[in-house]
Formats: C-alpha cells, sequence, structure tokens
C-alpha cells in the first residue's frame, strides 16, 4: 500500500474493522512520514456479465448505476450517503441473482424499487428514462400509478 503524502510502500496497520458492503476498512500508519490514512479491502467478485436489451454482453459497471441514480437525484434533497448506499444494495442484489449474468431490466428494476422507497421524484426520473416514456401518456399513467399506491399506503396507515 502506498502513503498518499510521501508514497512510501511500507506502512503499519493501526487498526482493521470490516464495513457494512463487506470490504475491510484499514487505518495505517506511513512508516517513513508517520501520517495516518485508511484504505479499504473489497472482495474480488466473479465476473458479472450484463445482458442488454438488444442482447449484447458487457462487464458489469456499478459506475453506470451510480451514475443513474446520481441523475435522477440531481437537486433533491437525497443525500451521497442515501445515494451510496442505494448503489449497494442493487450491486449486491445484482452479484446475488445467480449465474453470472443479469438483464439490464432487472437492473433498472432493483433500481426503480430502491428508489421508490428513497424518493418518489427520483424514482419517477428514472423511470422516464429506463422505461423509455415517449409521450406524456405513458407519463401520466406512471405517475397516477405511483398516486395510486402511495394514496394506498397512507389508507392502510389509518
Amino acid at each position: 500500500m502506498r502513503c498518499q503524502f510521501c508514497n512510501c510502500t511500507e506502512s503499519k496497520v493501526m487498526d482493521s474493522r470490516p464495513t457494512e458492503d463487506g470490504s475491510i476498512r484499514r487505518r495505517r500508519e506511513c512508516v517513513q512520514c508517520g501520517r495516518r490514512f485508511t484504505t479499504y479491502e473489497k472482495i474480488e467478485q466473479l465476473p458479472l456479465i450484463v445482458v442488454k436489451r438488444d442482447g449484447r454482453r458487457e462487464p458489469f459497471d456499478a459506475g453506470k448505476i451510480r451514475t443513474g441514480i446520481l441523475h435522477a437525484c440531481d437537486k433533491l434533497p437525497v443525500s451521497a450517503q442515501q445515494i451510496e448506499a442505494v448503489c449497494q444494495r442493487v450491486e449486491q442484489a445484482a452479484y446475488r441473482s445467480g449465474d453470472g449474468e443479469i438483464a439490464t431490466e432487472r437492473i433498472g428494476d432493483m433500481v426503480m424499487a430502491e428508489l421508490k422507497q428513497l424518493n418518489d421524484v427520483a424514482y419517477v426520473r428514472f423511470a422516464a428514462v429506463y422505461r423509455k416514456f415517449t409521450d406524456l401518456g405513458t407519463f401520466m399513467d406512471e405517475l397516477q400509478k405511483l398516486l395510486n399506491e402511495n394514496k394506498a399506503d397512507l389508507d392502510h396507515e389509518e
């Protein structure tokens, strides 16, 4: 591990602990300059292949999920921690899905389910792109479904 301050390759591990996402957080101290820094070790996953709508296959890229969620949550009261938690849950679910391949539709559905719990506006924004709304009618249908679900949730609470 290379020190970010002096580039020395020698460091001592001062503390190690697991994180919620399954990685290991290590607090290190540089042997040369004495400054402390944190590193994270992540277990290497078997490769996951994403099957696109047109049949193409490409390696899973969690960055694409993060980018989509960031766009959906832009200028909304959603914290970076909440976004990161959603990304981690979707990524973990994708890897747990099974046979080394997962369809983009399944990933999109996972993201939409997470965003529906997080923020209604983010959910609708993501759905507009993911479901490729082409006219106002399909957009309004999705909004109406969301309103009906929210109304049903409120009725159950009373």
